[in-house]
């Protein structure tokens, strides 16, 4: 074996694009749309599985509901599983908010104009990259009541509520995220869980700290801690254990 470092690192190189000629087109395209989905999807879903916690600890009556929705339409009995997401419609609307407050991407995914377009009055030229702040419109109080808080009962259907359609963490149209639905369900999943299984509390009573980071993928930027108790569930499963 050389020890050259130049020759070293050619022999390396020559070696993976010897792999790479090996694949075929369809395997090459799986690997790249499978790793980037699960990598982006596993990024964003704990990302918002922590806003989402920061904000029902600090609204310990919103996480209240939730349990009892959950202890109502599932018990201690047996876990959640995704066919309960449909019955569970608070939870649901717990995340909405979530999604709504702290989007994971608050700039979505750049774009680019193919051709000279006005946008809200403006001329926009071929080639511009056009970034949409999700962030806030989802906060603009001209679309939304009291777009400060952290309401979920603001999506309730038939009382009045907010339409979910204006909500667009994952983006809208033939460009939207193409794993939107994946994504919503691994959280509410994921979510619901943790509430069904744990009772949680702030440590030392002190409300959480909700201060964002700026960049690509909107994260809290002190780490979120709490207190947990096993519920009853717990108890059972790990009695049988």
């Amino acid at each position: 074996m050389s020890k050259s470092p130049v020759l070293a690192t050619e022999i390396v190189l020559r070696y993976f694009l010897a792999i790479y000629d090996s694949l075929t087109d369809q395997l090459v395209m799986l690997t790249i749309c499978g790793d980037g989905m699960m990598i982006a999807g596993t990024d964003t879903s704990a990302v918002t599985l922590e806003w989402a916690m920061a904000c029902l600890l600090n609204h310990p009556e919103s996480l209240e509901k939730a349990k009892q929705e959950i202890d109502e339409k599932i018990g201690q009995e047996r876990l959640i599983d995704e066919p309960d997401l449909a019955n569970l419609p608070y939870l649901q609307n717990i995340l909405s908010e979530t999604f709504r407050l702290y989007p994971a991407a608050p700039l979505l995914v750049p774009r680019s104009t193919t051709e000279d377009i006005k946008v809200g009055g403006y001329d926009v030229p071929r080639g511009t990259m056009v970034m949409v702040n999700a962030w806030a419109i989802h906060r603009d109080p001209s679309l939304w009541n009291e777009p400060e808080k952290f309401k979920p009962e603001r999506f309730n259907i038939g009382e009045g509520g907010e339409d979910v359609h204006k909500l667009m963490p994952f983006g809208n149209g033939r460009r939207a995220c193409p794993g939107v639905g994946l994504g919503q369900r691994i959280v509410t999943l994921a979510l619901g869980s943790l509430i069904q299984c744990f009772d949680w509390e702030k440590v030392n009573g002190e409300m959480v700290d909700m201060t964002e980071t700026p960049g690509m993928a909107m994260r809290k930027k002190e780490p979120l801690w709490a207190l947990c108790s096993s519920r009853p569930i717990m108890n059972k499963f790990q009695a049988h254990s």
